[in-house]
Parts: C-alpha cells; sequence; structure tokens
C-alpha cells in the first residue's frame, strides 16, 4: 500500500470514493456520513493542510482515501472518556473509505498497517494515533480493534446532530511520555 498526498486536482476522486464510503454505509444500515459530512469544502480544507492522501494498491490503482490530521484536534474538545496520551504529539486518522470496487481484499487492514508504520517510523515526536466512528459502524470498529486501538471515550454530535461515536487512541511504540494514571 502506498499513501500519495493528495492535491486539488485529487478532489473529485477523493469525493467520489467518499460518495461510494457513504453508500456502503447506507447499504448497512449505519447513519454516519449520511448528511452533508464529509463535504467538498472540508476535503479541500484537508488537501490545503496537507491532510488529505490517496491510497494505491501495488498495482498502481487508487483504492481509498484517507486524511490524517495533526493535532489539536477540536473534535474531540467535548470527548467524555480519558486519553492514554495527554499531550498534543498525536495524529488523528479521519474519513476513511475504500472504493466497493475493491473491497474484501484486505485494502483497509493494508491501509491502516502503512499509516502507522509510517508514523513510527518517520515521527518520534508523535506519541499516539487517535481515531473515531459512528457506534453503529461495527465493520470500522472491528478494524480499529483489530489494529489494537483502545476505546478511550465517546463524542456526542460532533459531526451530525444527533450521531454518538466511539473514540479509540494507540499509543505509538515510542512514545515520550508516561500514560496518565487513572
Amino acid at each position: 500500500m502506498q499513501l500519495t498526498k493528495a492535491t486539488i486536482a485529487d478532489l473529485d476522486n477523493i469525493m467520489a470514493i467518499l460518495s461510494d464510503g457513504r453508500d456502503q454505509l447506507a447499504e448497512k444500515g449505519v447513519d454516519q456520513w449520511q448528511g452533508d459530512y464529509p463535504s467538498a469544502d472540508q476535503i479541500t480544507d484537508d488537501i490545503n493542510h496537507g491532510f488529505a492522501y490517496l491510497a494505491h494498491a501495488d498495482d498502481n490503482q487508487t483504492v481509498g482515501a484517507i486524511a490524517i490530521v495533526t493535532a489539536p484536534d477540536h473534535s474531540y474538545d467535548t470527548m467524555t472518556g480519558d486519553w492514554l496520551n495527554h499531550n498534543d504529539n498525536y495524529l488523528v486518522i479521519h474519513r476513511v473509505a475504500i472504493h466497493s470496487n475493491h473491497g474484501g481484499k484486505g485494502y483497509a487492514t493494508q491501509l491502516f498497517e502503512s499509516v502507522i508504520s509510517h508514523v513510527e517510523a518517520n515521527h518520534p515526536e508523535i506519541d499516539s494515533i487517535r481515531i473515531d466512528t459512528h457506534a453503529d459502524n461495527k465493520a470500522m470498529q472491528h478494524l480499529i480493534d483489530k489494529m489494537n486501538f483502545t476505546k478511550v471515550g465517546e463524542i456526542y454530535g460532533v459531526y451530525h446532530k444527533d450521531d454518538i461515536s466511539y473514540v479509540y487512541e494507540r499509543l505509538t511504540s515510542n512514545p515520550k511520555t508516561m500514560p496518565h494514571a487513572s
């Protein structure tokens, strides 16, 4: 799996991947992304800040999209729970989708493995990686658990008025801070 930083020329491709992801969620009865999130404005903002990436399989086909956002991420300002890492040395995975044309091939796992490996190998300043997903998105929860993230809390109404999302965190292999004792 290769990740390439997206440019504004990739906006339509990313929006098509995310729209397909929205359709996949709807088919499973998951209310996530069924409103105006993620919007073209949000993705344009991701691109302009260097957060948006395209995921390419080993045969160079574009199979997915992801945003890797730097701290602080205000989506979590109202989280109920307790972080494993209590500083701003973290990255957040947002807006992840593998196009349905490429589903069932393990690309989501490969995408997460690539992000985690890249962060741990190239960003020693990063102590943890965070992610959240809708309470009904069992497939993403399974993937997050599989990738050894720990559920640390919940957020309410951040992406859509009545949404409940579960928040997860994974310490990197070399955190400089000790986890906060509960």
